[in-house]
């Protein structure tokens, strides 16, 4: 890479739109055009030229269904990106909400949220820091799963899908509590599981996802997690 394309990437992100459709992907769905354009609060018209420019630049992929745009983030990595310049760039102290629905938002997402394909907030966090503790990961030399690891995977019934060149786990920098949570093949099983057994749920429309009873049962058992560390 040359000193201009990394210019020229870096300013796919400088843009206040740009930058809030790329957060909004983050929920690792796609998304049309219109519901773009409508959660960034811009014409059809000016949300079409930013989404042609992402595409352009490779971090977003588009699909066509009949007469609707679908695009979607065009791989983990370019999520992991997305997620780490967040992580950077939020302020010492965070804004004061401007309204209740706003804080009650921002505490949703801070509680538990999707990070593309994987669990984040303070629930991706207790749960790294809970396979950590049982020796199933390791966050010493980098994140790995250990050969205990692995065997709980499959004691859990939970399939690693390993793909291309993408890592068996990797630490992801958590925007909220600045701390890594578990990404990589590994954390998406877990999200996906998670999801599809009702140990979670997903609140409303949006990335913020909610512990269930049953998913608080679960971690418990499975992780000696307590509900008090999921709130």
């Amino acid at each position: 890479m040359t000193a201009s394309d990394l210019a020229a990437l870096a300013a796919l992100f400088a843009d206040g739109t740009r930058a809030a459709f790329l957060l909004a992907l983050l929920d690792g769905r796609a998304w049309t055009a219109g519901e773009l354009a409508r959660h960034a609060g811009v014409a059809p018209s000016t949300a079409s030229e930013h989404l042609g420019r992402l595409v352009g630049g490779g971090l977003l992929t588009e699909e066509r269904q009949g007469r609707h745009r679908y695009v979607r983030l065009a791989d983990p990595g370019i999520a992991q990106l997305v997620e780490d310049l967040a992580a950077r760039s939020g302020p010492p102290v965070p804004a004061r909400p401007r309204s209740l629905r706003e804080a009650s938002a921002g505490e949703a997402m801070a509680r538990g949220r999707t990070c593309y394909d994987h669990l984040a907030g303070r629930l991706g966090i207790a749960i790294a820091e809970a396979m950590t503790v049982r020796g199933l990961l390791r966050q010493d030399t980098g994140f790995a799963l250990t050969d205990r690891g692995l065997a709980w995977f499959g004691e859990q019934g939970i399939a690693l899908v390993r793909k291309g060149r993408r890592p068996v786990a990797r630490g992801c920098l958590d925007w909220t509590e600045r701390r890594p949570h578990l990404a990589g093949a590994a954390g998406a099983a877990l999200c996906r599981h998670a999801l599809d057994a009702g140990w979670c749920v997903r609140i409303g429309s949006g990335r913020a996802v909610k512990v269930t009873p049953a998913g608080e049962a679960a971690l418990r058992e499975c992780l000696g997690i307590t509900a008090g560390a999921l709130r």
